[in-house]
């Protein structure tokens, strides 16, 4: 016979009266170009002046405009932490320093393999309000690194659109302008570009025949010139 755990009264009271107060976790998602950073940034910024400690974070793989700088494609800047994960965070900025933060910010969080146990911890144990603002997908529209595994732990979910670059009607997805296939392309406007479903099918089909076309290409200019090669023969 097996059993059961039951709570008994000393554990109610400890549910129902926590050591320290949890935070929170709030998670802004969409495609690129969709405002995720401003969002992020003002809300960082809001936090600030009502008088909490603030701090942001983001990958150190990302140094497109800055490298101890959160940066907005139109160019607004914050200062931050650049590291290439978060459970060192709490060691690099000191023990102290991080007991006093109340809101932590985290940018283009689908680079973080640890995000998911760093805000776990942030938010149940430390009562950190944690932000985060990534990519939910990736340019073939599959899942992103870990973000979406925040979702079930999320206090808060927006999703951002964009504007679709062909037609104007709201982007939802990324389109990568290149045929290279690796997951993780850091790019600008020169590499990536809002799309709506329609348009996002229709560059996927004139990508995938450019490539066909390249490919093809590739594999002309690689044959030998078999006649040329009778010729010289002979």
């Amino acid at each position: 016979m097996s059993l059961k755990p039951t709570l008994n009264h000393s554990d109610l009271d400890l549910i129902a009266h926590p050591l320290r107060p949890s935070g929170e976790i709030h998670v802004i998602v969409g495609p690129m170009f969709a405002g995720k950073t401003t969002a992020l940034l003002r809300r960082i910024k809001s936090e600030g002046t009502n008088g909490r400690k603030v701090a942001m974070i983001k990958s150190s793989k990302d140094n497109r405009y800055a490298i101890d700088s959160v940066v907005t494609h139109d160019g607004n800047k914050y200062p931050c932490w650049a590291l290439p994960d978060l459970l060192s965070f709490k060691q690099k900025l000191g023990e102290e320093a991080y007991e006093k933060l109340d809101v932590i910010g985290i940018d283009e969080a689908q680079f973080f393999d640890d995000l998911y146990d760093f805000c776990c911890k942030a938010a149940d144990h430390d009562g950190k309000t944690v932000i985060v603002a990534g990519l939910d997908g990736d340019y073939l529209r599959r899942n992103f690194g870990p973000v979406l595994d925040l979702v079930p732990l999320a206090d808060t979910i927006t999703k951002l659109t964009a504007r679709c670059e062909l037609c104007g009607k709201r982007a939802h997805f990324t389109l990568r302008k290149t045929n290279e296939t690796k997951t993780e392309l850091i790019g600008g406007a020169d590499v990536y570009m809002p799309v709506c479903r329609q348009h996002y099918v229709n560059g996927q089909r004139v990508i995938k025949a450019a490539t066909l076309v390249l490919d093809e290409s590739h594999k002309f200019q690689a044959e030998p010139d078999q006649e040329a090669i009778l010729t010289t023969v002979t």
